[in-house]
């Protein structure tokens, strides 16, 4: 081991020694000590600082009793309104009071609302577009994207190619009505009445009745050529019947031409 923590064993070890005894300095006593002293007796008087007790000191026969901490309320001072200020509301009606017959109404106020609510058309916002790559939006109208009709020198004045497919239209129909009135006056044409044109489209809707039958009579399957060819041909003469039956329904003026 190193000798600093082990000193090596001398023989002048065992030999007591005396005790030195170290003297201390004198303490510090300032010259001012009893002054100081004395001022402060001079200047120190109770309740100099906070000022006097403000709240009531308790007396000592109520020592450590029950409620002699608690906080003394200030008396109470009855509520009155200021009508000047703001006037009163009218007070609730009691339940036993009956409200006034003039004012009840059967009107359901929820079905109201709620048919209200469903009828009511929603609404679209205004068209814009995004004139940045970060989604700003301004509105449509005021890009000078929209054509404005209205500020258009013929607005509101019919164009020249209805105002020309309209007079083709009524030149057509009266070279129309001219050629049937020379064809009925030569004897090659003639109208039929409504009375036929009934009969007609009876007759028409009675084959069609038959071919259905006839139809609903084939069989599910058809794994032959004559139930084959035998359907499509059904089916051909019922579609033309249907033809037939739709275009005198429509048209109520029928020429027929004479043979």
């Amino acid at each position: 081991m190193s000798s600093g923590m082990h000193p090596p064993e001398s023989i002048y070890n065992l030999i007591p020694r005396e005790e030195v005894k170290i003297e201390k300095a004198p303490r510090y006593t300032s010259r001012f000590r009893e002054q100081v002293k004395q001022e402060k007796k001079q200047n120190k008087a109770s309740n100099k600082t906070m000022g006097p007790a403000k709240v009531e000191m308790p007396s000592p026969d109520k020592y450590l009793l029950k409620h002699s901490r608690e906080h003394k309320h200030s008396e109470k001072k009855p509520f009155s309104y200021r009508d000047d200020i703001q006037p009163r509301k009218p007070r609730l009606p009691a339940k036993t009071e009956q409200p006034l017959r003039d004012i009840q109404t059967k009107k359901d106020f929820v079905r109201v609302n709620a048919v209200e609510n469903i009828m009511a058309v929603p609404r679209k916002p205004p068209p814009a577009y995004a004139h940045t790559k970060h989604g700003d939006k301004e509105l449509l109208e005021n890009s000078g994207l929209v054509p404005k009709y209205l500020k258009k020198r013929d607005y509101g004045q019919t164009p020249e190619y209805l105002s020309q497919r309209q007079e083709e239209v009524r030149r057509a129909q009266e070279e129309y009505d001219h050629y049937v009135k020379e064809k009925m006056k030569e004897g090659a044409m003639k109208q039929l009445s409504e009375k036929e044109r009934l009969d007609i489209l009876h007759g028409l809707k009675k084959n069609w009745d038959e071919l259905h039958h006839q139809y609903q009579d084939l069989s599910v399957i058809t794994d032959t050529l004559p139930k084959k060819n035998r359907k499509e041909k059904l089916e051909s003469k019922m579609k033309q019947l249907e033809k037939d039956i739709e275009m005198i329904e429509r048209y109520k003026t029928i020429y027929i031409g004479k043979n």
